[in-house]
């Protein structure tokens, strides 16, 4: 297994896997944390687990618990960050401060692409990443998962980037930043809850297999990225976007009159959306994050024979 610093607790199934070659896929916290209410998110946090397992993989859910780094989380650790009120949202810049001050926190894409990339890690599966926001000409509120894609060679599986953003912004920066953005079997680019956004596929790809020889293909040309793979969800799972895009809009304007401001916005726009669609796009989010992890375990079974 690589080093790692003192501070870091891989799980015991986890180390074994990387030792022998079996696939792991790696999981985020803020799900658990600041996703989805309680106990919604542990039973999605443990459907999504399950289905890692079944897909032939090891799944390893990342957060920092009482300052120590977890590779892989137990249930009780996975109670405690879906019940407890004052879990730490970490994206890169935060995690020295969880570490240092003991902290429990909840890793975001671009926290947990770092951290899964430290411990050998090549694939994850997530919810949707993080983007350009709505009015970032104003606030430049940019999510830091763009940039973390842009330098950090781990493969994510998402259903795009979250709907309330702004795609074609998000889209427009991650081409400047070199990401390479793959659309699983179809021709336009998903919008999270809805399958379609109107916005075209960058790339296209039909099979897991492809999208491991396309990543075992980048890392041959020496390219540091990681890569985007957009996995729309399924149709019987998905809000049209016609529907979502009052709500979205709504939630926003609501937002910032609020004065909802920073790591705030994405989970108060979460929940706000979930409360105006009478529950739909939890449903629909928890789906989606299951799609995604049976993808990813997929992937990571082609590139576990590859990289």
């Amino acid at each position: 297994m690589i080093a790692l610093p003192e501070y870091f607790d891989v799980a015991s199934d986890v180390a074994a896997a990387l030792s022998s070659g079996v696939p792991v896929v790696a999981l985020e916290s803020t799900i658990v944390s600041h996703g989805m209410p309680y106990p919604e998110n542990l039973e999605t946090a443990l459907g999504v687990e399950r289905i890692v397992r079944e897909g032939g993989a090891v799944p390893a859910t990342i957060a920092v618990i009482g300052g120590r780094v977890k590779i892989g989380l137990t249930e009780d650790e996975l109670e405690r960050i879906g019940r407890a009120s004052d879990v730490l949202k970490l994206s890169r810049a935060d995690l020295p401060h969880a570490i240092a001050a003991r902290r429990d926190g909840a890793t975001t894409v671009a926290a947990t692409m770092l951290l899964a990339d430290l411990a050998g890690l090549h694939v994850f599966a997530t919810g949707g990443a993080g983007g350009v926001h709505r009015g970032a000409e104003r606030t430049f509120d940019i999510s830091a998962d763009l940039y973390e894609l842009a330098r950090t060679p781990v493969t994510v599986v998402c259903a795009g980037v979250k709907a309330l953003l702004d795609l074609p912004a998000t889209l427009e920066l991650l081409e400047t930043l070199g990401v390479p953005v793959i659309v699983y079997r179809s021709d336009e680019f998903p919008a999270f809850w809805s399958r379609k956004s109107g916005l075209p596929s960058p790339l296209r790809y039909d099979s897991a297999r492809e999208i491991a020889g396309f990543v075992q293909t980048q890392r041959s040309l020496g390219l540091s990225s990681g890569a985007l793979v957009a996995n729309p969800i399924d149709p019987a799972d998905e809000i049209p976007r016609a529907e979502m895009e009052p709500c979205i809009a709504a939630a926003a304007a609501e937002a910032e009159e609020a004065g909802i401001r920073a790591t705030g916005v994405t989970p108060w726009l979460l929940e706000r959306i979930g409360r105006l669609t009478s529950g739909r796009s939890l449903a629909a989010n928890a789906a989606l994050v299951k799609s995604n992890a049976r993808l990813a375990a997929e992937i990571a079974g082609f590139m576990s024979n590859t990289i």
